[in-house]
Parts: C-alpha cells; structure tokens; sequence
C-alpha cells in the first residue's frame, strides 16, 4: 500500500469492478456488481448503505483498504461526510503499521471541510488522536483532543458515535496517565454513549470494569460510587478474579470499615491498591463520615468527636484532621468547636443512591411524613376554633 496515500488515478468503473470479481471470494461479488449499478446511476445514498454492508463483512477485511481509496475516494466528496468518515475509521483498524495507520486517517483529515463538517471532523480527529495513544504519543493525543473537544463542546444533538469516539481516546489517554478521576469520568461518558452488550466484547466489559473499579478508589475526588454501582458494567466482574473489586466498591460506597478490613487482604492482588494503602484507609474513614452524617436526620449532626471516632474506627485525635480533610474536600460543610470537640455538620455531598440507601431514605420520609401527620392533627382543634 502507498506510503503517503496519493490521489489514486481516475476511476475506471469497469476495470475496477472487473478486477475486484477475479481477485475477491465468490460471497462478495454481489457487492461489486451492486457498486457498479449504484455508481453508474449515482444513487450515492444507496450506495453509501451497500458500502457499509461490505465493510461489514467478515472476508472484506483484506480488501477495505483498496475498496476505499481506489472506488470510495473517487466520489466521496457527494457522500455524507460523517458517514465518509464512519467509514474510513473502520477501514484504518485494517492498517497494521501504526504510521501508515496515521498517515491515512490525516490524508481523510485533509479532504474534511472542518466548518461545514463538524461531527466528521471531530470524529475523525478522535479517531487520529487514539492511533496516535497505541503509538506513543501520548503530547499528540493530547492536542489532539483538545482541538476535538473545542467544537465538540459548542455542537448539540452530535450523534453518539461522535461523542463515543472523543470520550474513549479521552478515557484511555488518562488512564496512560494515571490521571484516575478524569479516566472514571470519562469512561463513564464513554459508556453512556454505546449499548455495553453489544458494543464492547466481554474482555472490553472486564477491563472496562476493572479499570473503573480501580480509578473509583484511587481517584482523589470521587467519593461517590453510586452511578457506577448501578451501572450494568460492573456485571463484567462477576465469577471472575476481579469479583472482589465490585464487592469492596459497595464496602465504600456504604462506608463500612468492617468489610474494608476482610477485604484489604486482597489488595496484593492489585500491587497498585497494595501500595495505595494509607490513601485508601483514609478514603474509608471519610466514606464512613460521610455515610454516618447522611444516615442523621438534618436536625441531628451535630457529633462529638468521640461519636465520629466510633464510626469511622480512627483514634480521637486523629477526628479533627479528618473532618478537615472532609471539609477542604467539600464533601461536607459546617464547623468545629474544639473546646467541646463536636463538629457541627449543615451540609453532606449530594450523592446517587443504591438502592439500599434509596431505601433508607424512603423510611426516614415516611417517619417525616407520621410526624407532620400528628401536627396536623394537635393543630386542626385550633385552626377549627379560631375559624
């Protein structure tokens, strides 16, 4: 294949056609008779969808690259050009070399009008940018992304393969980085945007899963598991070597030191959590702070030093730093009094709920709502009265 991908020489319909029949299987000939009447007619539409089968197929593999520069890139500026793209990118994943990969996604970039054909640009740059990360250039990637992300930022109603494409380069270029709590958020808006049982394999379902596990507990911002707790990606790590990943992200998720404890002799089995250990300690202990402010009604937080201890099994001294560390965070607001050694909460972290604090929660209303039931009925004897 040409190095530098030149502008092939005008398109002989016939010749090619009649070459692509003596040097393909027999189960792709109906393509090429197809390409010959829609091109010849020039139903670029219908011929864009026949295309789409073709590179489909399981034996077209060997023939995508020369079916797309010699046929496709001789009418390709009267396609769609998102579709083009769609196309090209799925055709590239059959380059091997990783240069010569990159050499023909940006001869695609060249022929892309970027103002007029915002989703296919930005695809196609997202596309460039993930070539360029499995070559090792993660400072390329980078801008890469950027310049993708300015005007994916100011579209709306972009189709979803625009958005899958930007968000997984992003993902996996953070993950190179050990970058974690970008990588979590990234991944999940990744996964927003395809359909996980059919869109990912089941070792991409695992991995996925696993490096989101992992990003959840060492991410230095996330204190919140929720979403990915509900999230069906976690299924992946079910009867596998990972399943206690998926039981030690509900143990935080609930706060709960005890578990924690059971569960850390399974850290070398991750050297990363291992060596991550007086981080994840502390993330328990904040997890358990948090858990225990939430659980008290909202005229009930104010908790004595020795209270806080208790939950989250530190020693006294040790409380005050660690409702500072929760407060600098902003996991929680209010005040201290260290003369009395209380902490006066007014306020916890929004969080997404599992269903067993969903739960939890709903008693604590329905509690809320007997009480206001009982005032109600001391006070209708005197509103009667005074009416």
């Amino acid at each position: 294949m040409p190095a530098e991908f030149p502008k092939p020489p005008k398109l002989d319909l016939d010749e090619f056609i009649g070459t692509a029949l003596s040097a393909t299987p027999a189960e792709l000939h109906p393509f090429f008779e197809s390409f010959g009447k829609l091109h010849t007619r020039k139903l670029w539409h219908q011929l864009t969808l026949k295309l789409y089968e073709f590179f489909d197929h399981p034996l077209s593999r060997p023939y995508r690259v020369d079916v797309f520069e010699r046929f496709v890139r001789d009418f390709e500026s009267k396609l769609n050009q998102l579709k083009l793209v769609e196309m090209g990118t799925k055709v590239s994943k059959e380059i091997d070399n990783p240069q010569t990969q990159l050499k023909f996604l940006n001869s695609i970039l060249s022929r892309i009008d970027a103002e007029t054909s915002q989703e296919a640009y930005v695809l196609l740059l997202a596309n460039i940018a993930y070539a360029k990360l499995v070559y090792g250039d993660l400072e390329g990637t980078k801008t890469d992304m950027d310049t993708a992300w300015k005007t994916l930022d100011r579209l709306e109603g972009v189709d979803t393969a625009v958005n899958a494409s930007y968000y997984k380069v992003a993902a996996d270029y953070y993950k190179a980085k050990a970058e974690y709590a970008p990588y979590y958020k990234h991944s999940l808006l990744y996964l927003a945007c395809v359909d996980v049982a059919t869109d990912l394999t089941s070792e991409e379902r695992l991995l996925r899963a696993h490096d989101l596990g992992v990003s959840a507990f060492l991410g230095d911002t996330i204190y919140n598991f929720g979403e990915l707790l509900m999230h069906p990606i976690l299924d992946a790590l079910d009867n596998t070597q990972y399943d206690w990943i998926k039981k030690l992200l509900f143990t935080f998720n609930e706060g709960n030191i005890g578990k924690f404890e059971a569960l850390a002799p399974l850290f070398p089995q991750e050297p990363i959590l291992e060596e991550s250990y007086p981080f994840l300690r502390q993330k328990i202990c904040l997890m358990a702070l948090i858990e225990s402010v939430f659980k008290r009604n909202a005229n009930d937080r104010t908790m004595s030093f020795q209270t806080i201890a208790e939950e989250t099994r530190l020693p006294v001294d040790e409380v005050e730093h660690l409702i500072m560390k929760a407060l600098s965070l902003k996991l929680i607001r209010g005040s201290l009094d260290q003369v009395d050694q209380k902490a006066r909460i007014t306020w916890v972290q929004p969080r997404v709920l599992s269903r067993t604090q969903i739960g939890e929660l709903a008693t604590r209303l329905g509690v809320w709502i007997e009480k206001l039931g009982s005032v109600e009925q001391r006070m209708a004897p005197h509103v009667t009265a005074t009416a």
